[in-house]
């Protein structure tokens, strides 16, 4: 059992029963989320450490279950789309919402003390109690992944650990029914668990939450085919089996990080790859979800997607990344936004083209005040500027797709959906791309997965005049140009900063060369938090 603080005599908790809770939470001011929560989380502390029948604190528990998860799922969307690292203010939020689920969880656990200690009402419940423990542990680790971090070595400890009592009581394969989650489908606290791991195994793939949700589903409805064993051997032609250290601090690893110990298990693949496999040569031949048991209202092209995405993340062998596996390898250098990568693509800071009557008059201004015309942006060099490139580790840099690790700690703050570029210090030659996923590793580096744009951008300057509409930018702003590509039938673009596209607006182009050119945009091709890739013609 895990160890838990013992009973206070000096615990009081607001209320001791579920009529006193009720009147309590009728009471709770939800005007201010941020200190909802921590009024709840400091009550269900309180009652955890006060002494009272498990039957009482049971049912005040399981009263508490939607009120908790909404307050939760309030509280967590001020951390939707936050730069990474997180600040300091962020990750107390991050800490605070992990808080209170882990007060969620001992509540059950000191349901179990009382089962251990006699109580029979309990001792009868307690696959149901170990369940709820599961799932306020799973509930942290999903917390940790929406954040874009790698859950801590505590919080990963912990989640094995209660696994490691459950499978020591021998329960594991006992189904629940809960029904505020899934809808009450029956499941074991062993598919839980490992449902768990497969899916932050699979939080890199830059799945949608719609994706996330259908996967999830499906490993739960295909809970026959999860396994978790103390050994297993596989053949080359077999799926590679995945590892877990029910003593240590990661998720599922390859088979390669096995090693002697009673902690450590294995999850055979095979079963699980059979049934995609299936699944996915049935969509193949026409058959719709709902007629091969996929239970989705995505069309049967997007499942066979996702099908393949997830096998080859759990069920094909691949190489450790930097993050599971330090390892020696190259590196290049990074910019991130716009400004910055019109900048070293250009080989100088942008300067915004000016009109020259205001131009005059702000220079004759600034003799009379200062008795001479100050510096403008584009005198000061890249490094005055704090343009500097970050160092970056290469994982994968196909023509496609990147995967990238920052070599410190330190550096730009960022999030999925900004644009980059990538090149050497060598090489005049840049690869624009956008971050798909970015997590935050235990050590505090960056690591993303980027999908990059076709063609070699070039620096260009976009000139505007003002709009009717209020959002719409005018002015000038940096841009690149990404060229035709002809082979391929992808037509030349532009990436511009947001609130720039306006469909049918015409833009003057000034390039590298100081030529310039008219065009009219076309039609908005992505978009992203910092960015919008455009089509033009010819104005």
């Amino acid at each position: 059992m895990l160890s838990l603080e013992p009973t206070d005599d000096l615990a009081k908790p607001a209320f001791h029963d579920v009529e006193g809770c009720t009147k309590w939470l009728s009471q709770l001011q939800l005007t201010n989320i941020g200190m909802a929560q921590g009024n709840l989380r400091k009550q269900i502390d309180e009652l955890n450490r006060y002494a009272m029948k498990a039957e009482v604190r049971l049912n005040i528990l399981e009263m508490l279950r939607d009120p908790v998860s909404q307050l939760q799922s309030d509280f967590a969307k001020r951390l939707v789309g936050k730069p990474l690292p997180l600040t300091d203010d962020e990750y107390l939020l991050l800490t605070a919402l992990c808080s209170l689920w882990q007060a969620m969880a001992n509540g059950y656990l000191r349901c179990l003390q009382s089962a251990e200690a006699g109580d029979a009402h309990m001792a009868k419940r307690r696959a149901m109690l170990w369940q709820r423990s599961l799932y306020y542990g799973m509930q942290q680790i999903t917390e940790f992944t929406r954040a874009g971090y790698e859950p801590d070595r505590a919080t990963w400890r912990q989640f094995h650990s209660l696994y490691l009592n459950i499978e020591s009581s021998g329960i594991q394969n006992e189904t629940v029914k809960d029904e505020r989650f899934r809808n009450g489908y029956p499941l074991s606290c062993q598919t839980l668990y490992l449902t768990t791991l497969l899916m932050h195994r699979a939080r890199l793939l830059g799945l949608t939450r719609e994706q996330r949700h259908t996967a999830e589903h499906w490993l739960l409805l295909w809970a026959d085919t999860l396994s978790l064993l103390p050994r297993c051997t596989a053949t080359k032609e077999d799926a590679p089996p995945l590892v877990v250290d029910l003593e240590g601090y990661r998720g599922l690893q390859s088979a390669s990080h096995a090693r002697a110990s009673a902690s450590m298990r294995c999850m055979p693949m095979v079963p699980l790859s059979k049934q995609i496999r299936i699944k996915t040569i049935l969509l193949q031949q026409g058959q719709a979800p709902k007629k091969v048991d996929l239970a989705t209202e995505m069309p049967g092209k997007e499942c066979i997607d996702l099908l393949g995405k997830l096998h080859q993340c759990w069920c094909e062998a691949r190489q450790d990344t930097l993050v599971e596996m330090p390892r020696e390898t190259s590196s290049v250098n990074m910019c991130v936004g716009l400004e910055k990568i019109y900048s070293h693509i250009a080989g100088k800071p942008f300067k915004p083209v000016k009109d020259l009557s205001k131009a005059m008059k702000d220079a004759q201004a600034q003799i009379a005040t200062f008795g001479r015309v100050l510096d403008e942006t584009g005198q000061h060099s890249l490094k005055e500027l704090g343009f500097l490139p970050e160092e970056w580790l290469v994982e994968e840099n196909s023509l496609l797709r990147g995967r990238l690790l920052r070599n410190s700690p330190a550096g730009d703050r960022m999030a999925a959906h900004h644009i980059i570029s990538i090149f050497s210090l060598d090489s005049p030659v840049h690869k624009a791309g956008v971050i798909d996923r970015i997590e935050v590793t235990h050590s505090g580096q960056l690591y993303v997965t980027v999908h990059y744009l076709p063609g070699q951008p070039q620096a260009a300057i976009a000139n505007a005049a003002e709009s009717s509409q209020t959002m719409l930018q005018s002015g000038s702003a940096p841009c690149l140009m990404l060229p035709a590509m002809e082979k391929l039938r992808i037509p030349a673009s532009l990436v511009m900063p947001r609130n720039w596209f306006q469909p049918g607006r015409e833009v003057e182009l000034t390039l590298a060369d100081r030529s310039k050119m008219k065009v009219k945009l076309g039609i908005s091709v992505e978009r992203g938090v910092d960015y919008e890739r455009v089509s033009f013609k010819p104005a």
